[in-house]
């Protein structure tokens, strides 16, 4: 087990050189705080390590958070935004509505960075704090990878449902619907594929896979009737009834999601999409084989996803509170 965390490390490691050996993260820097708020660190991992325990689910709750984030508008806290006489946040928007959750830790954990260090931490970095290690303490057993976050974010003062609404992939998505959303934010098919891995843990609710289990040709049909037992034909009442989006190994950051995707175990009408015959086929064959190529390549992909347009300078500015504009 030793030699394995060993190997996680130095596999984030090398991604993490690799990517500001690129200048993929000239704008940002993992020392941005260092003399403004040197206690930021320790107070982000402290409260995500307290809402991982009380809820193992948290830490991939986190992780999607940001990813809906970055993916609209770039990583500025816009999804962070409540509605209001004067706003449209993104919280309601369709791929987030009733879905996305963990808003509550980020709020704890920012009214902790702001006692420690008022006015100078954006929401933007302490969610990009968050997510990394939330896949980090999600693992049960071996810990995740982790990384040297870029930081240096400021808030956005807007948001916006409609991009939410276009910009967000769907569970139905395609191989080719998933290659041109993330190419419109300067990822690449590897990048996707990387990115897609994150649900090695986590959970989907019925009404993201039902069409999957009861339409798709391409599923186990041992696994596809187990899924059906908890998630009727018709919407309604089993709506919000979750199952593992990693069969295998759904407490545990591996790679045990492309496994399963090989295998026609993919949850999701998208996850299956990633192991199709279509262009992806051979980086999803090579992280089912290679689980340090997935966890280097998944480090590699958050910082670039994580340098998706930020505010920087005097762009934007430092919420007091996550959920509105100062």
């Amino acid at each position: 087990m030793a030699s394995a965390v060993m190997s996680l490390r130095r596999a984030a490691a090398a991604a993490v050189a690799c990517v500001l050996a690129l200048g993929a993260a000239a704008q940002l820097t993992p020392t941005f705080y260092d003399g403004s708020c040197p206690s930021l660190q320790s107070i982000v991992r402290s409260g995500m390590a307290a809402a991982v325990q009380q809820e193992p689910r948290m830490g991939a709750s986190i992780l999607r958070l940001f990813f809906h984030d970055c993916f609209v508008q770039g990583c500025d806290a816009s999804v962070l935004l409540d509605d209001s006489p004067a706003l449209t946040g993104e919280k309601n928007a369709g791929p987030n509505a009733n879905s996305l959750r963990g808003y509550e830790v980020i709020d704890s954990i920012k009214s902790q960075v702001e006692a420690a260090c008022p006015g100078v931490v954006s929401c933007a970095d302490i969610l990009a704090l968050a997510a990394r290690d939330g896949v980090n303490l999600v693992s049960e057993l071996l810990s995740g990878p982790t990384w040297a976050v870029p930081l240096g974010r400021r808030d956005t003062r807007t948001a916006s449902q409609a991009a939410a609404n276009s910009n967000l992939p769907s569970p139905s998505s395609s191989a080719a619907a998933l290659v041109s959303a993330f190419a419109s934010k300067g990822l690449d098919s590897r990048d996707l594929v990387a990115l897609s891995g994150a649900h090695t843990v986590g959970s989907a609710r019925c009404a993201s896979f039902r069409s999957r289990v009861y339409n798709d040709s391409n599923i186990n049909a041992g696994f596809a009737a187990k899924r059906r037992q908890i998630c009727q034909p018709q919407a309604g009442a089993t709506d919000g009834n979750l199952a593992p989006l990693d069969a295998l190994s759904p407490v545990r950051f591996d790679n045990g999601y492309f496994r399963n995707v090989v295998s026609q175990f993919g949850l999701l009408h998208s996850d299956q999409e990633l192991f199709g015959g279509g262009q992806v086929d051979g980086v999803t064959a090579q992280y089912a084989r290679n689980g340090a190529a997935f966890t280097r390549d998944f480090v590699t992909a958050m910082i670039k996803m994580g340098n998706i347009s930020p505010l920087t300078g005097s762009s934007g500015e430092i919420r007091a509170n996550c959920r509105k504009p100062n």
